[in-house]
């Protein structure tokens, strides 16, 4: 056998492994028994958990084993990352994608977390038009480069007390579903040009609405930091879905018809 064909052998073998190794890796996570301390978790940090149906609480664990195999979680301001942290990320973000054909948010590749609220450098603009860099404290950070940032701190609060309806894991994660079309302007990927049509009738109505009451300083269920940005009203509608969906669907019933029917859940069921 010639060299130059046991080199092209070598070269088209090492293609093989690489395209088949990621599949194989990938079937071995999901294979692996979900650990006893990953459930004393959920049933501590995740409460909502406990009150899915059986079906859904599967998904999730197989969801939460392929997001943790998959995503790199780095602890900033000295924080140090444990299982704790990771898993109840982890739940956080499968939440959104259960009862879907999709992947665990294949654009997202790292977490990076805070002990708490963390301060980022903004440009803000002031009245005369001036330019100028401002300091500004956030609980979670959703970006486009594949990263989100999060405040552990508030990570745990939201998800321990999950019927405020605010939540800053599932409004950082609701951005990144967001993105998967290439663009964060509050309308994610969906089924067909009908679905698109229907989702930008109610939307545009609901976030118009959410708006004026905004201006006329009016009560609203939907917190109306809503109202700064399309893409920002569908990440805080999300945390309202998932966290008072009987009180969404009574005040709001076309708005929560469409985040159900996106979602393919209904959380009304589970509280």
């Amino acid at each position: 056998m010639s060299l130059s064909l046991v080199l092209m052998m070598g070269i088209v073998l090492a293609a093989l492994l690489a395209w088949l190794w990621p599949a194989y890796r990938r079937r071995q996570a999901l294979q692996e028994p979900f650990p006893a301390e990953w459930r004393r978790i959920l049933a501590k940090n995740f409460p909502v958990y406990r009150r899915m149906p059986a079906d859904l609480q599967l998904q999730l664990r197989q969801r939460i084993k392929l997001f943790l195999h998959q995503k790199q979680f780095t602890g900033c301001a000295g924080l140090t990352i444990n299982d704790e942290m990771r898993v109840t990320i982890a739940a956080s973000a499968c939440l959104l994608i259960l009862n879907r054909a999709t992947d665990v948010y294949a654009g997202l590749h790292y977490i990076l977390v805070y002990p708490n609220a963390f301060l980022v450098e903004q440009e803000e603009v002031d009245g005369s038009g001036l330019v100028r860099m401002q300091a500004k404290g956030l609980l979670g950070q959703s970006w486009s480069n594949g990263k989100i940032i999060l405040s552990w701190e508030d990570v745990l609060k939201g998800n321990r007390e999950f019927t405020d309806g605010s939540n800053v894991a599932l409004h950082e994660f609701a951005h990144q579903l967001d993105h998967e079309t290439g663009s964060t302007n509050g309308v994610p990927v969906l089924a067909n040009a009908e679905k698109y049509a229907q989702w930008s009738a109610v939307f545009s109505t609901e976030f118009e609405a959410l708006r004026h009451a905004a201006l006329q300083g009016d009560p609203t269920l939907i917190n109306t930091y809503g109202a700064t940005a399309p893409a920002e009203f569908f990440a805080v509608v999300t945390e309202v879905f998932f966290e008072q969906p009987q009180q969404l669907a009574a005040q709001h019933p076309a708005l929560f018809e469409q985040l159900k029917a996106y979602y393919r859940v209904d959380p009304s069921d589970w509280l």
